[in-house]
């Protein structure tokens, strides 16, 4: 098994799994679908156990992470590939609609290795195409950044938005207070809550203490 299957095996019950599966499809469907089209390229960046590519509509969606087991967890219609975020070597120059990740960059061991992934998602974009990114904003949640043993580079909406635009990305959206700092806080914590949440963007200045920002290639 691989640190990061150690990892995850620990930090998830197969309930809690079921439950942030189900989540996730309430935000998927009523809040991320947004930004994909019928017909898009998505590459799902450190997928994890997979939930956005497993909820997500699009054309063609792709899926990498380095734990091997995010496959079993992805249907047959996803193509996954174990890699890391910084070699997307197996997708040519211009290939991606729109990428994706949440709560990746906080993972990576400094801000050089996030300019790396930056560039290399700038790379197999399409000119216009879009990275959107959801983080655990570091403004908002300087108490629980630490809570998490992978958690190595603090991020706030801010940074991230420089750091994206050092990249050569234009920063079309940044929505510093958007979702709680991680499913296992209390709200919301059932679907039906979620969908509430979402449609309410007041309460997301109260409760948010994750930021999520749309970065894109220029054209």
């Amino acid at each position: 098994m691989t640190d990061v299957e150690a990892l995850y095996d620990q930090r998830f019950s197969e309930a809690e799994r079921l439950g942030k599966d189900r989540l996730w499809r309430v935000l998927c469907e009523r809040f991320l679908q947004r930004y994909v089209r019928a017909d898009d390229t998505v590459l799902d960046i450190a997928c994890g156990l997979g939930e956005f590519s497993r909820h997500i509509r699009a054309a063609r969606r792709i899926a990498v992470d380095l734990n091997p087991s995010a496959r079993r967890l992805l249907p047959d219609a996803v193509e996954f590939h174990r890699a890391p975020a910084h070699d997307l070597s197996f997708l040519g120059d211009g290939q991606v609609d729109l990428a994706f990740s949440s709560n990746f960059l906080e993972h990576l061991p400094d801000k050089a290795a996030i300019d790396v992934v930056l560039r290399e998602v700038r790379r197999v974009l399409k000119p216009g195409g879009r990275y959107v990114v959801i983080q655990p904003n570091v403004r908002y949640a300087y108490r629980e950044y630490w809570d998490f043993y992978d958690h190595h580079t603090p991020l706030s909406h801010l940074s991230c938005a420089e750091a994206f635009r050092l990249a050569g990305f234009a920063v079309d959206e940044v929505i510093a207070r958007f979702l709680p700092f991680t499913t296992k806080t209390r709200v919301p914590t059932h679907p039906a809550l979620l969908r509430v949440y979402l449609s309410l963007p007041p309460l997301w200045r109260i409760f948010g203490k994750q930021f999520l920002l749309v970065g894109r290639k220029p054209a």
